[in-house]
């Protein structure tokens, strides 16, 4: 602890007047001693759930050294109060420590759930609570509204939700009722004589009977982002130093909450433009079974498929990727789209000229940026498959008896050569068999060497259950769950997935 010298009197009326929010370097200039510090002297008080308990004065204070002769004594109360000031500082420096510790954790945290998991763990830690729930439901009414619970199943937060929402303490503080912005502290419930006896209910069942919720509220923002809530198991409430550190550590949260809720709503917004610039419904040809998987990037990437009936009950379908991510790639995606679409009701017959066109338009209108596409002509009453790719990954054909790649011709993507040209393939397919065309962000996402990852999707194609066979949708999503077994969302990538499986009668 700090070697007070004698010299130095402190008044014991001063010391217990002085606030628990005190920063720690106001303390050290209004305390400290003339000299330099010596080292501490007397154990760390012990933590309770990251916190130092309210100290009292201590008893463990080392006893005056003998006055010399000449030195006057030391009063007994200048000893105590210097002891009460040493725990005193010693529990802000735990708090401090706490706090940082607290809050980088929290920074580490790069998704919206995780982040708010994170306030509900420090949170009840701080408090000295078991439970809790968070609610998010911003002001401004653009989402996402969620509600995530610590310690509470679906099935308790269903219960909770029954509760008419003025009766609950966090319903008031979204609602923005008086007397929610600094807390709402419910230290008895069942004991209260107002209570809601819906609330008294849900209470009783779910074991709760205290709660303290505060709001989520970041700087910068118009109303709240939402607000938490912590449930004691007996009746109870935070004690004052508690309830500041938790202020401090939940208005930290918020600014942070408020950052990833931006990203969350970028990526939602890039995901449903990307979504809006791809067929809304696959059409409906005779002879053929259509079914797509599209799963966007984080960051939104330029995979697109299409699927469009053309004259003489031809059908075509193309996929494509563009190079780049994020709302660039996005538009380019969509103008690319349409301009093969039109280009494929002009002269869809001609897979290689439909390409060839589009290479030409990309080439003059965005010069900086390539693609690579494939487009085939399909005639279903003969399960006839005309097709032509430029850079592309080649199609594989799913069947009973055989599940092969289609032999195509090595090509360059679009906007790569001063002048695109391929030859096309004809293939036809038997009766039952499905062609799947896919993007390259597939086989990208897994993470593997090209030859092992297109190993690995031959492995799942051929892998499909008898059962599922029958039916295009049901292929490409087995592939997809074995490609990439951990989900598309999971994976550390940018890339987009895209396929796309037509089935031959």
């Amino acid at each position: 602890m700090l070697d007070i010298p004698l010299r130095v009197r402190v008044h014991v009326e001063t010391l217990l007047a002085a606030q628990i929010d005190m920063g720690v370097c106001d303390a050290f200039e209004q305390y400290a001693p003339v000299r330099e510090p010596g080292a501490m002297n007397a154990p760390h008080p012990p933590k309770v759930a990251g916190i130092d308990s309210t100290v009292p004065s201590p008893a463990h204070t080392v006893a005056p050294a003998p006055a010399s002769s000449g030195t006057p004594p030391v009063p007994a109360a200048s000893s105590d109060a210097g002891a009460l000031l040493q725990d005193r500082l010693a529990g802000w420096v735990s708090d401090l420590t706490t706090l940082h510790e607290l809050t980088e954790r929290l920074t580490r945290t790069d998704a919206l759930s995780d982040a708010l998991q994170e306030l509900l763990h420090a949170g009840a830690a701080l408090v000295g609570a078991r439970r809790g729930l968070v609610v998010l439901e911003p002001a401004d009414g653009l989402g996402p509204d969620t509600t995530i619970g610590l310690g509470l199943g679906r099935a308790d937060l269903g219960h909770i939700e029954t509760v008419p929402r003025s009766a609950l303490s966090y319903g008031r503080i979204l609602d923005g009722l008086p007397g929610g912005e600094d807390g709402i502290a419910e230290p008895d419930l069942l004991a209260e004589d107002g209570l809601d006896p819906r609330h008294r209910e849900v209470a009783a069942r779910l074991g709760y009977a205290a709660s303290y919720a505060l709001p989520l509220v970041a700087d910068g923002t118009k109303g709240r982002l939402g607000a938490a809530v912590w449930l004691y198991d007996e009746p109870a409430e935070p004690a004052e130093r508690q309830r500041h550190l938790v202020g401090l550590y939940v208005r930290h949260a918020a600014e942070h909450l408020a950052r990833l809720l931006e990203v969350e709503r970028t990526r939602a917004a890039m995901a449903t433009m990307a979504e809006e610039l791809l067929p809304s419904r696959l059409p409906r040809v005779p002879g053929v079974q259509l079914a797509a998987l599209h799963r966007t990037g984080p960051r939104g990437g330029g995979d697109w498929y299409d699927a469009l009936p053309l004259p003489d009950a031809a059908l075509g379908l193309a996929v494509g990727s563009v190079t780049g991510s994020g709302p660039s790639a996005v538009a380019a995606m969509g103008r690319l789209r349409a301009s093969l679409r039109a280009y494929a009701v002009m002269e869809g017959e001609d897979p290689v000229a439909v390409l060839s066109d589009l290479e030409l338009l990309l080439r003059l209108t965005e010069p900086a940026r390539s693609a690579t596409a494939l487009f085939a002509y399909c005639e279903p009453a003969l399960r006839k498959i005309t097709l032509a790719g430029a850079g592309h990954c080649p199609p594989l054909l799913v069947g009973e008896r055989r599940t092969e790649f289609v032999e195509t011709s090595v090509s360059a993507p679009l906007g790569m050569l001063a002048c695109w040209e391929a030859p096309s393939v004809e293939l036809e397919a038997e009766p039952g068999e499905t062609v799947l065309l896919y993007s390259d962000g597939l086989l990208h996402r897994t993470g593997d060497p090209v030859d092992r990852a297109f190993a690995r999707l031959h492995a799942a194609a051929a892998g499909v259950p008898r059962a599922l066979r029958q039916d295009p949708g049901a292929i490409a999503e087995h592939v997809l769950r074995t490609v990439l077994p951990d989900g598309p969302a999971d994976q550390d990538s940018e890339e987009d997935v895209v396929l796309l499986a037509a089935r031959f009668e």
